[in-house]
């Protein structure tokens, strides 16, 4: 009984010793087989890879760009519709103004109402003037952001 128990130690020990042996001798294979691939195949596969890389960079900077473009173009188009409303406004301020002014000579005095003429017309021109001012200064800053 002993040699029998024996024997099967050792045939247990003999295996267990022979799977670390196989298992380091795997690893010594898969180590040459690697160093063999590197030196043969991987630059190939290395290139490949650069290549897949580029190309996913540049699709990836072109979308980010076409972005970049399609929110400016949305700005100036705000900021054109923004300078026309505040023209529009302007003129339509001074067009009010123009008509409070040329109407007081009706509720003035007779007495008064010369100097209120002369000052209704002064008051006409200083408005159509300012809001010419106004106009040009509204297209210049439309031109000089258009340039940019």
């Amino acid at each position: 009984m002993l040699n029998t128990f024996q024997q099967r130690a050792n045939r247990v020990g003999d295996t267990v010793f022979a799977a670390s042996r196989q298992m380091w001798l795997a690893g010594l294979g898969a180590a040459v087989v690697t160093r063999d691939w590197a030196e043969k195949e991987a630059s190939g596969v290395f290139r490949t890879l650069v290549k897949e890389g580029t190309a996913v960079e540049s699709r990836a900077i072109r979308i980010v760009g076409d972005q970049v473009e399609s929110s400016v173009t949305k700005a100036n188009v705000v900021l054109k519709r923004t300078r026309t409303a505040i023209g529009n406004v302007v003129r339509a301020y001074t067009d009010t103004a123009a008509g409070i002014v040329q109407s007081l000579p009706k509720f003035l005095p007779e007495a008064a109402k010369a100097p209120a003429q002369r000052h209704a017309k002064l008051a006409r021109k200083s408005t159509t003037k300012a809001a010419r001012s106004v106009g040009k200064r509204v297209k210049r800053a439309t031109k000089a952001t258009s340039k940019r």
